[in-house]
């Protein structure tokens, strides 16, 4: 489900590259020409009465469905996970599982009543970066307490803020956007989240302070261009990622390419991480949304310091 959506191209290669067949795809966007790539004959519907009609048939021959993989806008995940289900499918969501951590526990019930599992994917997990990081510090850190700087810009057009994810309650915000996946990384390697503080917040970026078990961050996301480094601007470069542990410079630029081909195969070996691994992040995230900023306080990012942009949208 959102065949057409920015994330579906690398569902659609983890779905072939782990040996694994589309049986049929949904979006309201028809164009889908990338379906010609991966599973040519597969089955494509821009109705999900028809869509639904599909898979009823599909069910009724005795052909089953294994599972249903939602790249949807993140304010429909909660209800495209539980249509999965209701077929008698695993569900594999892309993250955020839910915007709001209270629907989790109504898709624990839902998932023990279908007898079926709920994923997500939780890429970075399995990056080897962070895979090093993780057994780094719990072999040799102790009862330290680390310092832990994340910046990270990936610029994003005017579209962004026509699109759905432009809109905070469809989209959860910039830090549900486009940090998800790191605050769940931290929370992995560094322990429980003990305190959450947001500096900035606004349409383009957010900045603020996370203190786990085991480290203190700072953390800023920006969708905005103009707050990237200058010397990566000169470079015409348009994303900037970085982490910094202890002063050392974490470079996690590369090895993204084949992570979702790896969660799949995860998945599929019933190894994939589900709803109680997901709420840690969406609790995170969730409290980021719903805080007010205390403004330049405290213990806050240097790039928090940069100048606010007016929305375009007057918004």
């Amino acid at each position: 489900m959102g065949v057409a959506g920015y994330i579906a191209p690398r569902h659609l290669k983890a779905i072939k590259n782990s040996g694994n067949n589309l049986i049929a795809s949904i979006d309201p966007f028809d164009s889908v020409g990338l379906l010609d790539s991966y599973f040519p004959d597969s089955s494509y519907f821009t109705q999900f009465e028809l869509f639904d009609r599909h898979l009823s048939k599909q069910i009724s021959s005795g052909r089953g469905v294994d599972y249903l993989s939602v790249c949807t806008p993140d304010y429909l995940h909660d209800a495209h996970i539980r249509y999965g289900l209701k077929i008698g499918a695993d569900v594999i969501t892309e993250k955020p599982m839910v915007l709001n951590p209270k629907n989790l526990d109504q898709l624990l019930a839902a998932e023990a009543d279908s007898g079926h599992k709920i994923y997500t994917i939780l890429q970075l997990r399995y990056h080897e970066k962070m895979l090093a990081l993780k057994k780094e510090m719990e072999n040799g850190s102790g009862n330290k307490i680390h310092d832990v700087e994340l910046t990270y810009i990936t610029s994003r057009g005017s579209w962004f803020l026509t699109s759905w994810k432009g809109d905070p309650r469809k989209s959860g915000g910039i830090a549900t956007n486009i940090g998800i996946h790191f605050y769940d990384m931290f929370q992995w390697i560094f322990g429980d989240i003990k305190r959450n503080v947001v500096h900035i917040k606004c349409y383009d970026r957010v900045a603020g302070y996370l203190e786990f078990e085991r480290a203190r961050v700072r953390y800023f996301l920006s969708i905005n261009s103009d707050t990237l480094p200058e010397n990566i601007k000169q470079k015409g470069q348009r994303i900037y990622r970085s982490i910094n542990v202890d002063g050392n410079e974490i470079d996690f630029t590369d090895g993204f390419a084949d992570l979702h081909t790896e969660s799949y195969m995860h998945i599929i070996k019933g190894e994939g991480f589900g709803v109680k691994e997901a709420r840690p992040s969406i609790e995170i995230v969730h409290d980021i949304q719903n805080s007010e900023p205390i403004g330049l306080k405290g213990d806050y990012h240097p790039f928090a310091k940069l100048p606010l942009s007016t929305h375009p949208f007057g918004w």
